[in-house]
């Protein structure tokens, strides 16, 4: 039997679970369920079943924390940058065809980052059976239960027992409410899962089949692949040609070998605040609450505080979420108009819509505390043999104090280490670079002035994270 390649796909926008998620920090880099992230769940749940190191396609702006999460489980995997997000179709292309240099025409098994499973040992039991089908030139996608009338859902029309599996009859598109009734009804309906399995080659062979154009884009965009450190890069312009498709319109409806087995392992895929509730832990009254939440007299709430005290009187069915520079309020049937608030967002060139104020970098992360005319205050923490660029402004100046840990300074021609309660004034011109030369986390403040302070105004000299 061919070996298992997990292939986990961690792109996607981060607006569904707005303000918590972002552009640049979507819902799988949470912890939404537990001490590990989304991401980290999916990849821990593969911990019972023997597989080849994991793959990762996630894209430019969050390769960094990707990495960085992968790092803190221990595990090795591979990660691909899509130049640009162009749906699942051509993101599994580009890892069918990287999986091909890893094993001889492993089973794939693709996976999205950002889903929830109850019960690890069902899912592992259903990839197993899936191995075989795929293994024997089947493409195998994975069916939930339905357990109510769920619009927000695409189905897949399954029917005839194959051994384990079912004969797809057709992928359908979310129904409206009386239509999810009937599917719920009839029996042979099955909420969308988004887990796939299939040989390389059978994937491959299809999309050459039904969609010669995705696959020829990709391959283009292999053939000029590079390796950048810890990730590996595809030619920018091969892959922007390439159409947006998802698997599901590009093979899996136009495919006639495909099974589904039935998956009953606890699953949601956590698309609105709404899910997240009904999944998260609650009180006798129903009521989520997490950080410094003090509430009363309330009932059905989701109550999520993660910088300051929430207090909340006589909610019901609320969302109610927190985060250092936004609030988002809104009741539970009204969560399917995010789309909209993000949208409005967007148009008003609001930041909040992509970055949050603490920022993530492959060295740390900083967070902006405070900022007015001609003055930026931020709260850097290095890692552990972290370092920031080599650089030069031409904007600004900036003073550094060292709150915990030891800091490596360059200041023109000169290295020194400072320590607690040290600082230096660093003059605009002057090159410098700041290093974690110690076994604990450092953290500075930085204050910054002058007349531009945008984080544009740098000019990288040396970076070890081979930025530019």
């Amino acid at each position: 039997m061919k070996p298992l390649l997990p292939v986990i796909l961690a792109g996607g926008s981060g607006t569904r679970l707005w303000p918590l998620s972002r552009k640049h920090y979507a819902k799988q880099y949470l912890q939404l369920d537990g001490a590990r992230t989304m991401l980290q769940n999916t990849l821990s749940r593969l911990e019972n079943l023997p597989h080849l190191p994991p793959m990762l396609v996630c894209n430019e702006d969050s390769r960094f924390l990707a990495a960085e999460q992968v790092r803190q489980l221990g595990i090795t995997a591979s990660i691909l940058l899509e130049p640009a997000g162009r749906n699942t179709a051509p993101a599994i292309a580009l890892a069918a065809l990287e999986s091909q240099a890893a094993a001889d025409d492993p089973v794939l098994l693709v996976m999205p980052a950002d889903h929830k499973i109850g019960d690890d040992a069902a899912f592992s039991n259903a990839v197993k059976a899936g191995c075989a089908l795929a293994d024997a030139g089947e493409l195998v996608t994975f069916g939930i239960p339905p357990t109510h009338a769920e619009t927000g859902y695409g189905y897949i029309h399954a029917s005839t027992a194959n051994g384990p599996a079912l004969k797809v009859e057709a992928f359908v598109e979310k129904p409206d409410a009386s239509t999810a009734s009937q599917y719920l009804s009839n029996g042979e309906y099955f909420w969308n899962s988004g887990v796939f399995m299939f040989r390389a080659s059978s994937y491959l062979a299809a999309l050459r089949l039904h969609r010669p154009d995705i696959l020829e884009a990709c391959e283009a965009a292999y053939q000029g692949r590079v390796a950048d450190l810890d990730f590996l890069r595809f030619e920018k312009d091969a892959f922007l040609a390439c159409p947006l498709e998802s698997i599901d319109y590009a093979v899996m409806e136009n495919s006639k070998n495909i099974v589904m087995l039935p998956l009953d392992a606890g699953w949601s895929d956590i698309g609105s605040w709404a899910a997240l509730w009904a999944v998260s832990p609650k009180d006798s009254a129903d009521n989520f609450e997490n950080g410094d939440v003090v509430s009363v007299n309330g009932q059905g709430n989701y109550i999520n505080a993660q910088s300051r005290l929430v207090t909340a009187v006589g909610c019901e069915n609320m969302i109610i979420v927190e985060t250092k520079d936004a609030v988002f309020v809104a009741p539970k049937s009204a969560v399917s108009q995010m789309g909209a608030l993000v949208e409005q967002l967007k148009a008003d060139n609001r930041p909040e819509v992509a970055f949050h104020r603490d920022v993530y970098r492959p060295w740390g992360s900083y967070d902006k505390v405070d900022e007015g005319a001609r003055y930026l205050v931020k709260r850097i923490t290095v890692k552990p043999g972290g370092k920031l660029s080599v650089q030069k402004h031409f904007h600004r100046a900036e003073h550094w104090v060292v709150v915990r840990g030891t800091a490596k300074v360059t200041k023109g021609d000169e290295i020194f280490e400072l320590t607690e309660n040290q600082s230096i004034y660093l003059p605009l011109g002057i090159v410098h670079a700041l290093e974690n030369s110690g076994d604990t986390p450092l953290e500075i403040i930085e204050v910054q002035t002058g007349d531009y302070l945008a984080e544009d105004d740098i000019e990288r000299l040396e970076d070890r994270y081979g930025r530019s």
